[in-house]
This record gives structure tokens, C-alpha cells and sequence, in this order.
């Protein structure tokens, strides 16, 4: 990717004529400049230099857009070091924390909870740990239907790599063509066919990971009663529990997808059928559903399902596969346009969550209006996008004009809308993970017991705390 902008800039896509009037004029942003990096120790071998620096300065949130755009990257490390095995991870974990840097576990840069973001106070220094060179496919078991990974593998290569053997995860977020595996497993990051191939901590199946006081080799079977599954320590920890170097995953035959539209007359409707189809056993691989502020981007009226293989909802009419056309051509340019966005002084970024099914209703309305309450004038849409048995997630995109601040108009709005997640006790995450924007409701999501059971947790494996401090943990 660009530094402070979405992948390649000949995929830039103009602004729609439908959000123009959330537009403002905004003056161009100012050159980056960089403080100097704080010394760090020598057999590091960190790259010090300004492009190495920068390119691993911040994530992809608005806010960490924003602050770029006005030439401020406080997450910017002192330099990048670059491993090419898993004891290299565990040399210079060992070295770092010997000498209190702090160490920023880096994938593909997607972060959208300000994840890359370390706290400084209290280190000699900080860090970015590139994994990129640990890009390997380690092994292919056909008999167990599985692949084993070095986690700093890129999506598109690790897909690429499978198919020529007929093979696929089946995981493709929006973040697929710049996101790594490792990335992916440190985060719990759900694909658009979440509902058929599942989530990606499911497809985890093992692991191997560094840390400060050693390494962790986890998973020895497809399922076991061996005491708490360790695994689920380094699923969605961000880094902050350990690096993790290598993924064994369950793979699965790889297929064409085909997509439909459905027409549903109201949000309400559409839940209900989509709701129906996650309980029947037999749901489709990707159930997306948009509300009717979202659907009318599309041009329906009424609320737009997009639903793959041949099912038939209760009480849709069909639109035929244009729909979903359109919809899979355009799946990986959202992120672009919210570039156009910017550029044009427009405010745009997303909430998510996740609820079960009778809180879901309560959840989408409260977030809804804490959004739409925080503007003077906003455009707020909302889809489902990985439904299960008892309960779906809620995606929410806003699109304001900008203030003078808008850092901090942002950021009054997220906390309104994180606030009505927990009132209606919703998760405060449903993929993007913790990082630093999140950390005061998880806190509440998870109590003070269990605050003290991970912070436990970050004694045992990191005693000097120097894995991605300020991350995760409250």
C-alpha cells in the first residue's frame, strides 16, 4: 500500500454524486516530518531510515489518516528490524526486552483500531517487527485438509499457493489483498464468507509463537479436552501476548461463488429471512443484508440482501445475479473511496459490533441514532454481514462534512456510539479487534476479573510488557 492511503493509487475511484453534499473545503495536507529516531541497540539491525519509518507509522483508521493528512504520525517507531525465522523473532524479543524497546508486530499495516500505535512512555524506544519475509508455505497435509503457514504470508499469495492445489481458506475481508494471515489470526478477522467457511480463529487449527520467555507450539489435535485451549490466547491478542510465526489452517476445496440479489421491503423484513437462513443448518456462504440507507447507494428501494448459491429467502423478491455483480466487482474499492472522501473534506469511517438476535433490533437503532445525533448532517448505513444461529454482526458507515477538528469530532462520535453498543450489550468488536480505540469498553465487556486474568496472562510471557504496550489490554 500507499503511506496514508489505500493500495495502489491507479485503483482510485472517483466520489459518488450521491454523497457530494458531505463534502467541505479543506486545504492540502502538510508535509510529514519525522523526529529523529531514539538510539537503539545494535544488534537489533533496525532500518532507521525516514521511508522505513513512515511506512510503518500508522494504520489505516480515519483517525490515523486524519492525523497524517495534518502532518502528525505519533505511532511512528525508530526504526523497522526485519525477521526471516522464527528464532530471529525470539533474538530480538530477547534483545528488546533486555533493553525495554518496545515491539510493534507488523503485518500488512490494515489496522483500523489504531493497533500499530505503541505507547512510548516508560521504553528506551519502539520498534515495528516486519514478519514480511516470513512468507513461506511450510506444508500441504491433503489427508487432514490442511496447510501449514509462515504467518507473514500475504492473503493474495497464500491463496495463490493453494490453489494449485485445488485449495482455498475461503477467507477474503476487505483487507485481503494487503493483509497477512498472521495478521488475520491476531485479530479474528471475519471474511464475507464467513457463514460457510467460518471466521478465521475456526480455521486455526495450530500455531506457533515467540515471546519474550520463549516460544509457544500449540494445537495437537482436531479437538481436545487437554485442559483450556492456549490457542485462544494468541487468537485476537494483537501482539501483545506474543508474535505469532506459523499457522496450520483447515482449508477446503476451492469453488466459484455465485451471488444473488433479494429485495426485502424493510430492514425488519430482511433480519427476519436472514435470521431464518442462519438457523436452517444450511445457510449460504455469504448472507449480506443493508439497510435502507445503504441499499439506496444501489438504487433499491426498500432494504438489498446479497446472497450466494441458489437459496430463496421467505418474503424476497428476486433481483436476479446484477446485484451481486456489481456487489463482488466492487467489493475491494470501498476503502478507496473513503480516500475520495477525505481528500474531498468529507468524514467517513465505520462501526461494528455483534449482538444475538433479540438484542439486535435495539442495537441497530441505539448506534444508529448515537451516529446520526453526533452531525449536524450525516449520511448513516448499516449492513449484516457474517450471521449465525443466535445472533448476526451490525457494520455501521457514516459520512459527515468535516469540522476544523476532525480528530475530535470523530472521536465524539465514536464514543457515543461505542457507549450505545455496551448499553445494549453488544460486543464492543465484532473483527476489527481492540487496539487502542476500544480498550475502554472491552474493559467493561470483560470485568475486572477478567482484566486480571490477561494482564496475568502478559506477566507470564512478557515481563518487561514490550509487546505492543498500550494495545489491548486496559
Amino acid at each position: 500500500m500507499t503511506t496514508f492511503r489505500w493500495g495502489e493509487p491507479g485503483e482510485s475511484v472517483p466520489l459518488p454524486p450521491a454523497l457530494a453534499g458531505m463534502t467541505s473545503t479543506r486545504e492540502s495536507a502538510p508535509v510529514v516530518l519525522l523526529p529523529p529516531p531514539a538510539p537503539l541497540p545494535t544488534a537489533l539491525n533496525a532500518d532507521v531510515s525516514d521511508s522505513a519509518r513512515l511506512e510503518h507509522a500508522a494504520g489505516m483508521s480515519t483517525v490515523d489518516l486524519l492525523l497524517a493528512r495534518n502532518g502528525e504520525v505519533p505511532g511512528v517507531p525508530d526504526g523497522v528490524v526485519r525477521p526471516e525465522t522464527h528464532d530471529d523473532v525470539l533474538d530480538i524479543l530477547r534483545i528488546a526486552s533486555a533493553n525495554r524497546v518496545a515491539v510493534v508486530p507488523y503485518g500488512g499495516g490494515t489496522s483500523v483500531v489504531g493497533g500499530l500505535h505503541a505507547v512510548r512512555e516508560g521504553f528506551a524506544g519502539v520498534v515495528a517487527l516486519d514478519l514480511g519475509r516470513l512468507d513461506r508455505l511450510v506444508e500441504i497435509d491433503p489427508l487432514s485438509r490442511t496447510a501449514t503457514f509462515e504467518a507473514g504470508i500475504r492473503a493474495p499469495r497464500a491463496e495463490e499457493l493453494l490453489a494449485g492445489h485445488g485449495l482455498t481458506l475461503g477467507h477474503f475481508p476487505q483487507s485481503f489483498r494487503y493483509a497477512t494471515l498472521g495478521g488475520f489470526a491476531a485479530t479474528r478477522s471475519s471474511g464475507q464468507a464467513s457463514t460457510g467457511y467460518g471466521r478465521f480463529d475456526q480455521m486455526v487449527v495450530a500455531l506457533r509463537a515467540a515471546t519474550p520467555t520463549g516460544s509457544l507450539d500449540l494445537g495437537r489435535a482436531p479437538q481436545s479436552a487437554a485442559g483450556p485451549d492456549l490457542r485462544q490466547l494468541l487468537l485476537g491478542s494483537e501482539g501483545a501476548f506474543g508474535v505469532i510465526t506459523r499457522l496450520t489452517l483447515r482449508v477446503r476445496p476451492a469453488s466459484r461463488l455465485r451471488y444473488g440479489g433479494w429485495q426485502f421491503p424493510s430492514f425488519d423484513a430482511g433480519l427476519s429471512a436472514v435470521r431464518e437462513l442462519a438457523q436452517s443448518g444450511a445457510p449460504p456462504a455469504v448472507v449480506r443484508l443493508s439497510d435502507e440507507a445503504e441499499s439506496a447507494l444501489s438504487g433499491v428501494d426498500g432494504c438489498l440482501a446479497i446472497l450466494s448459491g441458489d437459496t430463496v429467502p421467505a418474503g424476497g423478491v428476486s433481483l436476479g445475479p446484477a446485484p451481486g455483480k456489481a456487489w463482488e466487482e466492487s467489493r475491494f474499492h470501498a476503502p478507496y473511496l473513503r480516500d475520495a472522501l477525505l481528500d474531498a473534506g468529507a468524514l467517513a469511517e465505520t462501526v461494528e459490533t455483534a449482538t444475538f438476535w433479540d438484542r439486535l433490533p435495539e442495537t441497530y437503532a441505539a448506534v444508529r441514532e448515537a451516529l446520526a445525533s453526533s452531525f449536524e448532517a450525516a449520511s448513516v448505513m448499516c449492513h449484516v454481514s457474517h450471521v449465525y444461529e443466535t445472533g448476526a454482526s451490525l457494520y455501521f458507515t457514516v459520512v459527515a462534512p468535516q469540522e476544523d477538528d476532525p480528530v475530535a469530532q470523530w472521536r465524539a462520535a465514536k464514543r457515543a456510539a461505542s457507549d450505545a453498543i455496551v448499553r445494549t450489550g453488544a460486543t464492543i468488536s465484532h473483527h476489527h479487534g481492540v487496539g487502542r480505540d476500544h480498550r475502554p469498553w472491552y474493559a467493561s465487556e470483560i470485568g475486572p476479573v477478567g482484566v486480571s486474568m490477561l494482564r496475568a496472562v502478559k506477566q507470564a510471557v512478557d515481563p518487561a510488557g514490550i509487546l505492543n504496550p498500550g494495545i489491548l489490554l486496559p
